[in-house]
């Protein structure tokens, strides 16, 4: 699942990194512990690794 915005990817790979042992899990807040918890290695890395060209930095609530 590709990210939808900047900040999402953003996220995904603060808890990609939580997720390798790279970074403590305590370091995480908000949607990158949300993330961490919820999503499996795998999903995460597709998620971060999404190009970011034409990528908003965040979604619009209406989308």
């Amino acid at each position: 699942m590709p990210a939808k915005s900047g900040a999402q990817q953003k996220a995904a790979g603060a808890a990609l990194s939580a997720k390798r042992g790279e970074t403590k899990v305590s370091e995480l807040k908000g949607a990158s512990k949300s993330m961490y918890e919820s999503m499996s290695e795998k999903e995460l890395d597709e998620m971060a690794s999404t190009k970011r060209k034409g990528k908003p930095e965040h979604k619009s609530k209406s989308d």
